[in-house]
């Protein structure tokens, strides 16, 4: 009755679906392990953001690699800012997708060190980028900033490409170890994106908060692969009773003969 299994066209189909289901299967564990990854971000940026601001250098120190535990931790730091050294980052957007320059600007503590601030987003007001926009200034004198810490930003992290031959005082990436260089100065490792204090006037726009990785997308995948490793077997049982019927019903329906011709 099954012996239609033996065809080569279904011990195919047969394999496919034995390869298809561990496949499936594995598919599922592996986007239940995205989930538990982006849920664990998750958590680490909220934690980070909603801890006490603590003093920058208690977090990093020139040449300190910031890591993903202290990413987005509020700092605050208090000196005075270096405008005649400050540079823009080429090709950033603002929350509507404006693409524009982020204010990078040394800010100079008490003992010298250098902490770079990302102050935020400005339009580009000329013809192209290559023209230097006109940038507001920060607050004068000694003052005190707070802003969320970030990692430096290189090539493989991001994607953005380290382009050469910029215009002066353009940079494409924030980097501590090559703004030391520019700056002949200590820098501390990492950056800060500034969230106090709050602009006023024509200041720089201050760059949003971090959103939280969609992890329930991860779930849904994981539950949808699991669902379709079910599946195959079931649609495999199907087809084989579908096949198995309608041989029997074609072998049930009587076979007529030719009758002889008469002369």
């Amino acid at each position: 009755m099954y012996r239609f299994l033996l065809s080569r066209q279904w011990v195919i189909l047969t394999l496919v679906s034995l390869l298809l289901i561990p496949t499936m299967i594995r598919l599922g564990f592996w986007q239940m392990h995205r989930y538990d990854e982006r849920t664990a971000r998750n958590q680490l940026v909220s934690d980070a953001l909603g801890a006490k601001p603590v003093p920058v250098e208690t977090l990093t120190t020139p040449g300190h690699t910031v890591t993903r535990g202290e990413r987005y931790r509020s700092v605050s730091a208090t000196g005075t800012f270096d405008t005649e050294h400050e540079v823009v980052v080429r090709r950033r957007v603002n929350a509507d997708e404006t693409v524009g320059f982020h204010v990078l600007t040394p800010f100079v503590l008490a003992d010298g060190k250098v902490l770079l601030v990302n102050r935020g987003w400005i339009p580009a007001d000329g013809p192209s980028q290559t023209v230097f926009p006109k940038i507001p200034a920060p607050p004068s004198g000694r003052v005190t900033v707070t802003g969320r810490l970030m990692p430096d930003e290189t090539t493989s992290a991001s994607g953005i490409k380290d382009l050469k031959g910029l215009p002066d005082r353009q940079i494409m990436l924030i980097n501590s170890e090559q703004e030391a260089r520019r700056l002949g100065a200590q820098v501390l490792g990492g950056y800060i994106a500034q969230t106090a204090p709050e602009p006023k006037g024509d200041s720089p726009e201050l760059l949003g908060r971090p959103g939280n990785e969609d992890a329930a997308l991860n779930y849904a995948y994981a539950i949808q692969w699991w669902l379709f490793s079910v599946g195959v077997p079931v649609g495999w049982v199907i087809l084989v009773r579908r096949e198995s019927r309608d041989r029997a019903q074609a072998a049930a329906q009587p076979t007529e003969e030719a009758e002889p011709a008469t002369v």
